[in-house]
């Protein structure tokens, strides 16, 4: 029988540590991220920053935008694009509730950081809101 998913089993690739000193964090949610190949392996090797990235809603579904994640050195013709958007792999509802939260209130959405669970990329998201200077 396997356990379920703790904070135990991630393996962190890459933190945002910049997002929690500028925004202040109101929800917190897990996502799926849709990758190619040499973007997995580029992650596993922890060449990524998420230090000006957020993410955007583009027709119904969820995309992380300004995100760089480095080309993988020892691939030459299949490389990836390092700052394409990728998108978030999240059920309908929870879009849809994000995007409700976005429009009314004027939060935004953030990558809070990059891990791996069961060998899984996934994206902690959250919604946050300015902090006044």
């Amino acid at each position: 029988m396997k356990k379920k998913a703790d904070e135990d089993d991630r393996r962190f690739v890459a933190r945002n540590k910049k997002a929690r000193f500028r925004y202040e964090v109101v929800d917190r949610l897990e996502a799926g991220i849709s990758l190619v190949g040499t973007e997995v392996k580029s992650l596993r090797a922890g060449r990524v920053a998420l230090l000006d990235s957020f993410a955007k809603f583009r027709g119904g579904e969820l995309y992380l935008v300004n995100c760089h994640i480095a080309t993988y050195d020892h691939a030459h013709r299949d490389n990836h694009e390092p700052t394409r958007a990728r998108k978030l792999l999240l059920r309908k509802r929870e879009i849809r509730r994000l995007k409700t939260k976005v429009e009314e209130r004027g939060h935004t959405v953030i990558p809070l950081s990059i891990y791996f669970v069961r060998g899984l990329a996934k994206v902690e998201l959250g919604l946050c809101r300015g902090k006044r200077s």
